[in-house]
C-alpha cells in the first residue's frame, strides 16, 4: 500500500505535549538535586519518578526540549491536584542508562522511585530480574482499561502474564521520504529499490541513510536493521528464548544491506555513530530515512530538494515539511510475498519493587489517563500513537502526520524485534556488531558462518 502523496493541512501540535523517544541524550543530573518540585506541606509525601527528561533544562535547543517542557508544566499541575497529599519529584535519567540503574537499585535494596518510564524493550529484562510490580490486577479494575489496545498490553506483559508497565503510547518505525527524490513514488520491491538507488547515485545522491553504527550498545538494531530483516521475512528468535539468526531470510537481508553499502548507495556517515546518520537526510543528500515515528523531533533543520528551507530548529520543521508536501511517510520495501517490516516499541510507566509510595503512582497513572492529560503525555513523553482508543479520537491527533502514520502501520507488519529473547540488551549488542562487521568492516566474511557463531554465543548463556 502506497502512502498518501498529497497532504492535507497538518494540525500543529502544541509545545505542551511534544518530544519523545530518547533518540538523543542530554546529560541529566542523576540525583535529587536536579529534581523540581513545589514546596511540600508538612503532611505531603514525596512522589518520586524517573523520566529521561529534565524539567530544569530550559535550553531551547535541547534535543529533548518538548519532554522537558511537558514535565516543567505538568509537575505543578499534579502537585496542585494532589495538594497536601503528594509532591511530585522527578529525577532525570539518561535513556540508555535508566533500565540498568533501576535493576541495580532494586537488586541492591537501595532507594528506588515510585514510578519509572519504561520502553517495552526492557519488559522481559525487568521480568527476569523481578524489578517491577505486576500491575495487571489493579489496571484491569480501572475505568480506562477496556479502551486499551491489545497489542500495547501484550508488549508491556511478561512471559508469565504479569503487566510490567501501563502502556500509553506505541512507537512504530517507518520511512521518512523526500517527495521530489522519487518522481514515481517510493519503491515497493527490492528490485525497484536498487534501480532507484542507481538512478540517484548517478545524480549525486544516496537513496537511504540509516543507523548503521554499533553506537549505544546496538541501538541501531531496532531501526533499519530490524526493519530490513523483517521485510525479508526474517526474525531473531525461535519463540523459546533462543537466538535464531542463521536462516535464509536473515542471510538474504544482510546480503541486501551489504550490497547497498558496497555500491555506495548509503553515505559513509551512516556508520560514524552519535546520530550523525540523520545529517544526509536533513540536507536531502539522502532521499529517505527509516527510523522511528519519534524521529520527526530530531530531524531539523531541513533543506528540501526544491529549495524550501525549514529552519525553526525544532520538531515543527518536520511537521511544516510534511504539511507542505515536501516530505511524506512510507512503509519500507519488502521481498516478494512479504509484508513490509516495521519495528514497534511501546512506552509506558511502571512501579518498581520496593517503591515507598505506590499509592502515589496509582494516583498518578489515573491522573495521566484523564482524557487531555493522556493526549498530552502521548505527544510529549510518548511521541507515538495512543495506546488508548479513546485518546486516539482527541483533536490533537487529527493531522496529516498521524493519518499517514496510521496508513503506514496498516500496510506493515509491525512487531518488537526481541520476541522471546530474555537478554535483549546482550542480543542487541551481539547482533548489531555482527551486522556491522558483515556489511561494513569485512564485506567478504561468510554471512552464514558469522550468524551461526553469534547465535551459538548467545544461546550458550540460556
Amino acid at each position: 500500500m502506497k502512502p498518501l502523496r498529497a497532504l492535507t493541512l497538518i494540525v500543529t501540535i502544541p509545545l505542551l505535549g511534544l518530544t519523545a523517544c530518547s533518540d538523543h541524550i542530554d546529560e541529566p543530573p542523576g540525583t535529587l538535586e536536579g529534581a523540581q518540585s513545589s514546596e511540600p506541606m508538612e503532611t505531603t509525601l514525596s512522589f518520586v519518578t524517573w523520566y529521561q527528561y529534565d524539567q530544569n533544562n530550559q535550553n531551547p535547543d535541547s534535543d529533548e526540549r518538548v519532554g522537558n517542557e511537558y514535565l516543567r508544566a505538568s509537575i505543578p499541575q499534579f502537585n496542585k491536584a494532589f495538594e497536601g497529599q503528594w509532591n511530585w519529584v522527578n529525577v532525570p535519567k539518561a535513556f540508555d542508562k535508566l533500565p540498568r540503574e533501576i535493576v541495580a537499585a532494586v537488586r541492591s535494596g537501595g532507594e528506588v522511585p515510585d514510578l519509572v518510564e519504561i520502553v517495552s524493550t526492557s519488559v522481559v529484562d525487568f521480568s527476569v530480574n523481578r524489578t517491577m510490580q505486576d500491575l495487571r490486577p489493579w489496571a484491569e479494575k480501572q475505568s480506562w482499561w477496556p479502551a486499551m489496545d491489545e497489542n500495547a498490553v501484550a508488549s508491556c506483559s511478561a512471559p508469565d502474564g504479569a503487566l510490567i508497565c501501563i502502556p500509553i503510547a506505541q512507537r512504530p518505525h517507518l520511512v521518512y521520504v523526500w517527495k521530489d527524490r522519487f518522481p514515481e513514488g517510493y519503491p515497493d520491491t527490492i528490485d525497484e529499490f536498487l534501480v532507484e538507488a542507481e538512478r540517484l547515485k548517478v545524480q549525486g545522491y544516496y537513496i537511504v541513510t540509516f543507523f548503521g553504527s554499533t553506537d549505544f550498545d546496538g541501538e541501531g538494531l531496532s531501526r533499519a536493521i530490524w526493519t530490513t530483516i523483517s521485510s525479508f521475512g526474517g526474525g531473531l528468535d525461535d519463540g523459546n528464548g533462543n537466538l535464531d539468526l542463521d536462516t535464509p531470510e536473515n542471510i538474504a537481508a544482510i546480503e541486501f544491506l551489504r550490497l547497498i553499502v558496497q555500491e555506495d548507495y548509503v553515505p559513509e556517515i551512516a556508520f560514524t555513530g552519535g546520530f550523525t546518520e540523520e545529517e544526509p537526510f536533513k540536507d536531502a543528500s539522502a532521499a529517505s530515512f527509516p527510523t522511528g515515528l519519534f524521529g520527526y523531533r530530531y530531524l531539523n533543520p531541513l533543506f528540501a530538494p526544491n529549495g524550501n528551507e525549514y529552519v525553526k530548529g525544532n520538531e515543527q520543521d518536520m511537521l511544516d515539511a510534511l504539511e507542505a508536501g515536501d516530505i511524506y511517510l512510507s512503509n519500507f520495501i519488502s521481498a516478494e510475498a512479504v509484508i513490509p517490516g516495521c519495528g514497534l516499541e511501546t512506552v509506558g510507566i511502571g512501579i518498581p519493587v520496593g517503591a515507598a509510595n505506590p499509592e502515589a503512582a496509582y494516583d498518578y497513572v489515573n491522573w495521566v489517563f484523564e482524557p487531555r492529560q493522556n493526549a498530552e503525555w502521548v505527544l510529549s513523553i510518548g511521541a507515538g500513537i495512543p495506546a488508548l482508543a479513546t485518546t486516539a479520537q482527541d483533536s490533537l491527533f487529527e493531522s496529516a502526520f498521524y493519518a499517514q502514520a496510521n496508513d503506514v502501520i496498516a500496510a506493515s507488519a509491525c512487531k518488537p524485534w526481541q520476541g522471546s529473547l530474555t537478554r535483549p540488551d546482550e542480543a542487541a549488542k551481539l547482533i548489531m556488531n555482527v551486522v556491522y562487521e558483515l556489511i561494513k568492516k569485512d564485506p567478504t566474511a561468510d554471512i552464514q558462518a558469522s550468524l551461526a557463531r553469534v547465535e551459538e554465543q548467545y544461546n550458550a548463556g540460556n
